[in-house]
């Protein structure tokens, strides 16, 4: 748990921390990336030490968040996950983040 923020309890104070601008956007669709973003490098670097043939990916709203699925491309995620309304949107997305990043090597 990164920000320790309860999906359940969130709804009571994000419009607060966005107003007040704690917050950017809201954790829950779209990856936090400063902080949150590089556990999440973290993570992959360090499983692929361990393991060169992991697969590692996120599901969820970021999944299909335009922003966050560029992010997973750059730090080496394998894939994201969303619901079946936002595949479309993470399709064109994922297809953006090869063309402005590049082929990954």
């Amino acid at each position: 748990m990164g920000m320790g923020f309860s999906r359940d309890d969130a709804g009571k104070f994000i419009g607060l921390y966005l107003e007040l601008g704690i917050l950017d956007e809201d954790p829950f669709v779209s990856i936090e990336q400063a902080g949150i973003g590089q556990l999440m490098e973290m993570t992959v670097e360090g499983g692929r030490k361990g393991y060169k043939e992991i697969e590692i990916g996120i599901c969820g709203k970021q999944g299909g968040e335009p922003k966050s699925i560029d992010f997973c491309y750059r730090i080496g995620l394998d894939y994201v996950s969303c619901s079946p309304l936002r595949v479309p949107v993470a399709r064109l997305a994922a297809a953006h983040a090869v063309i402005t990043n590049g082929p990954r090597k």
